[in-house]
């Protein structure tokens, strides 16, 4: 006889034995789930790959770069004269080397096969006075490009200005040396889409610094040609690798190139965490050759003398001529150095900026820094507001005021604790700094020095044309 219960099951579980084992097993295996979704905490997957995205975009939000509105790029099909026409005159681009070995590979320059045994395939001996071919090249393969100029957000105008400053430094007849940036500005007059906005939405990048392209009557002539001065262009947003702090409101400065161009997120991020467990036996490390002049030639003196003369720095001394015997023209020696050294000394070069501090980023070490515009006036959308988050400051525009400081005691007073979070935001910043091979993938994680240059000029854009709000 059947009871109540057992006469409400389905009729094909009562006729069959088997079938009443499955009814039941399954039951078991329905109330075992139940149990583990609602009993069991659920696994996040954001705490999973937490510390693989710090590491990558930690600091990407260090201009409010994180929400953004959609934007594209439309790049102009220049005439050969302002690119490639001048890059296949490889051999006088510059009056000091033979560039030809630099803008292969797009500008990259030649491989590395031996610099590490980490990510390789990733490492080029880059030029530092390249960005502009590389910028290119980025931005050729990018998502963000558009076809259709009635649809970009910017206009990107591939002038390579820098290689054709470099490559008429000794030329003394003004107007020559002149033409090629006046025919650039002829041009820009003539295309219809610098109509929309008079150029205020159009960005020219330039591998040199600033004052290579902003020569005045008045001023010293040291080969530069006046670029940046012509009206016109002086409507277009320029990105260097050095602006001019005090007549540069259109100039924006991007990292001067590493030797460091990563195809994928895992490649980056095997790089930051042997950067992260370096040892570091040296407290710092100064990198350099002598320099003539006044204040330059003072500020690297003695930090050459106050090096030699310490046990817990590391000296390279620099030639001015190239050539293998010189160990600051190899890019192995130079990461070699600042990876196994806590703090990296950065006096100002020929002008403000240096190459050598985007290698000391790379590298994983702090850079100490002598004069304001070496770095916190040029790299705003790079480097964190808070300069004391990620590098010394040891003022060296006041006279004698660092042969004063002895900069070992200087270092030695900030505490471990402290000097270890500043060098692990250094390694964060690694990403932002760094330009990806042009051919890389863009998996969404890692933004380099292009991504967040076309993010800030678009911001920047529409602001100036009260075009909609902050990205």
């Amino acid at each position: 006889m059947l009871s109540k219960k057992q006469s409400q099951l389905p009729i094909f579980v009562i006729n069959n034995s088997s079938f009443k084992s499955s009814f039941f097993f399954i039951i078991f295996l329905t109330a075992w789930f139940f149990f583990l979704f609602y009993w069991l905490p659920p696994t996040n997957p954001k705490h999973i790959s937490h510390h693989r995205t710090h590491n990558l975009i930690g600091n990407h939000n260090i201009n409010n770069h994180v929400r953004r509105q959609p934007f594209s790029v439309y790049i102009y099909d220049l005439p050969p004269e302002f690119n490639l026409g001048l890059v296949k005159n490889c051999h006088h681009l510059n009056v000091y080397t033979d560039m030809c070995p630099h803008v292969a590979n797009h500008g990259l320059g030649q491989p590395l096969e031996h610099i590490s045994a980490v990510s390789p395939g990733c490492w080029f001996a880059t030029h530092q006075f390249i960005a502009e071919m590389i910028f290119h090249a980025r931005l050729e393969n990018h998502p963000l490009r558009t076809w259709d100029p009635s649809r970009a957000t910017l206009f990107y105008v591939p002038f390579y200005g820098g290689l054709y400053a470099s490559s008429n430094f000794r030329e003394t007849n003004l107007t020559a040396r002149d033409d090629l940036a006046v025919r650039f500005s002829e041009f820009l007059k003539s295309q219809p889409w610098w109509q929309r906005a008079k150029g205020k939405d159009h960005f020219v990048v330039l591998g040199r610094t600033a004052w290579d392209f902003m020569r005045t009557a008045s001023g010293p002539d040291f080969g530069a040609n006046t670029l940046l001065n012509l009206p016109r262009v002086q409507n277009v947003s320029v990105l260097t690798v050095e602006r001019n702090p005090w007549r540069g409101s259109n100039q924006h400065g991007i990292p001067y190139p590493s030797y460091f161009h990563p195809s994928t997120s895992s490649q980056m991020l095997t790089w930051q965490q042997k950067m992260r467990l370096s040892k570091r036996p040296n407290l710092f490390t100064f990198i350099g050759a002598p320099r003539k002049g006044l204040e330059k030639a003072a500020i690297r003196d003695e930090l050459i003398k106050q090096c030699g003369q310490s046990t817990r720095c590391k000296l390279l001394t620099c030639s001015n001529r190239s050539g293998a015997s010189n160990k600051c023209y190899s890019p192995s020696e130079i990461l070699g150095v600042m990876s196994k050294s806590q703090f990296c000394l950065q006096a100002p070069g020929d002008s403000f900026t240096r190459r050598s501090t985007f290698d000391s980023v790379l590298a994983g070490c702090i850079p100490v820094f002598f004069s304001q515009h070496t770095a916190y006036t040029q790299y705003a959308w790079y480097l964190p507001q808070d300069a004391e988050e990620y590098s010394v400051y040891i003022n060296g525009e006041e006279g004698n005021n660092a042969r004063r400081k002895r900069i070992e005691d200087e270092l030695m007073k900030i505490p471990t604790k402290r000097v270890e979070k500043m060098r692990n935001k250094v390694i964060d910043l690694i990403p932002r700094v760094t330009y990806k091979h042009p051919n890389a993938s863009d998996d969404g994680e890692f933004e380099d020095a292009v991504d967040v240059a076309l993010a800030a000029i678009a911001n920047h854009v529409r602001s100036i044309l009260g075009r909609g709000l902050v990205l």
